[in-house]
C-alpha cells in the first residue's frame, strides 16, 4: 500500500518558520504537511520544498456549536470563507474537532445544534470540492462534550448528512483509550474516512488498576495522558498498524496518514520532536510505503 505520509506541525518544529518546517519535512521523507491555515505564503513554502498539503485546520469551530444563533451564523460564514480560500489554493481536506465553545454542553444538545448548523456548511463544501474530516478526540475533561468521537455519534451524523464531503479523520489512538474496537470502526465507517492521523495509545495496566477508566485524581504520571493511558508515536502503543493498513487498503483509502506528535518522550525540544517524527515515519513506512 502506497500512501502519502505527513505530519501535523509540532510547536518547536513550527517555531522554525514555515519554509524551514517544509524543508525539514521533505528531508525527513514526508510527503505532506497538515497546516493551521492555507495562505499563499504557506502554499509557496510547501511548493518550494516539494511538500503537498494534507489537511487545513478550520478556525472558530466551537462557535459553530454555540447556543446563540448570531454566533453560529457568524462562525458559519467564516468557515465558508475559509473553504473558499483553501479551495482557491488547491486545499481539499478541512480538519476540525467538534468541541463546543461551552465545554459543559451535553452531547445530545450539541448534536441537535450540529444537525441544524452543518447541512448548509456541507453543501458549501460540496460546491467548493472540500472534504470535512472531524477528529474524534474524546474531550475535554471533565465533561467530554466533543461531538463525533464514538460509533454511536458517527452513525447518527452520517444518517443526518449522507454526503461524503462530511467524514472522519481516522485516529485509532482515541478509540483505543476509550475502549472502542478501532479496526471494527474502520470497517464500519471506512467509506467516510477523509483523512488519517498516525498516532498511538499505550494502555497502562498498573495505572488502570489504580484509577480505572477515570482520570487520575492527583494528576497523570505522564504528559498526554489522563492516568490509565498515554498517547504515543506509532509503534510504541497498542495499535496494530499492519491491520490498519490492510483495512485502509480494503476500503480503497487514497489520502494521507499524518503523524500527530503527542508523546511525552518526544516533546519539549526541537531535537526531541524531530526524533519523534522520524521514528514515527519509519514505523508507518513499513505498512504505507
Amino acid at each position: 500500500m502506497n500512501l502519502n505520509l505527513g505530519m501535523r506541525i509540532p510547536p518547536k518544529i513550527g517555531a522554525e518558520g514555515m519554509q524551514a518546517t517544509a524543508n525539514w519535512a521533505a528531508q525527513a521523507g514526508l510527503d505532506v504537511l497538515d497546516v493551521p491555515a492555507l495562505t499563499p505564503d504557506i502554499k509557496s513554502a510547501c511548493d518550494r520544498a516539494g511538500i503537498g498539503i494534507g489537511s487545513v485546520d478550520a478556525q472558530g469551530v466551537g462557535q459553530l456549536l454555540s447556543r446563540k444563533d448570531e454566533v453560529r451564523e457568524a462562525a458559519s460564514e467564516s468557515v465558508k470563507r475559509q473553504m473558499d480560500g483553501m479551495a482557491e489554493l488547491g486545499g481539499k481536506i478541512m480538519f476540525m474537532c467538534l468541541v463546543p465553545e461551552d465545554h459543559t454542553l451535553p452531547r445530545a444538545e450539541g448534536f441537535a445544534i450540529w444537525k441544524n448548523t452543518f447541512p448548509e456548511l456541507v453543501k458549501h463544501a460540496e460546491a467548493r470540492g472540500i472534504y470535512i474530516a472531524i477528529e474524534g478526540w474524546p474531550g475535554p475533561a471533565p465533561h467530554y462534550s466533543t461531538l463525533g468521537c464514538t460509533p454511536e455519534m458517527w452513525r447518527a451524523m452520517f444518517e443526518a448528512i449522507p454526503s461524503p464531503h462530511f467524514g472522519l479523520n481516522y485516529d485509532p489512538s482515541h478509540l483505543v483509550r476509550i475502549g472502542i474496537d478501532y479496526l471494527r470502526a474502520l470497517s464500519e465507517f471506512g467509506e467516510r474516512v477523509n483523512h488519517c492521523h498516525g498516532k498511538d495509545t499505550e494502555m497502562l495496566s498498573d495505572e488502570l488498576y489504580e484509577c480505572g477508566i477515570l482520570p487520575a485524581t492527583f494528576g497523570a504520571k505522564y504528559g498526554f495522558s489522563e492516568g490509565s493511558w498515554r498517547y504515543t508515536i506509532p509503534g510504541h502503543g497498542d495499535v496494530n498498524w499492519a491491520s490498519v493498513a490492510a483495512r485502509l487498503e480494503r476500503i480503497g483509502y487514497e489520502g494521507a496518514v499524518s503523524i500527530e506528535l503527542e508523546d511525552h518522550r518526544y516533546w519539549g525540544s526541537l531535537e526531541a520532536e524531530r526524533q519523534g517524527i522520524t521514528k514515527a515515519a519509519a514505523h508507518l513506512a513499513q505498512y504505507f510505503r
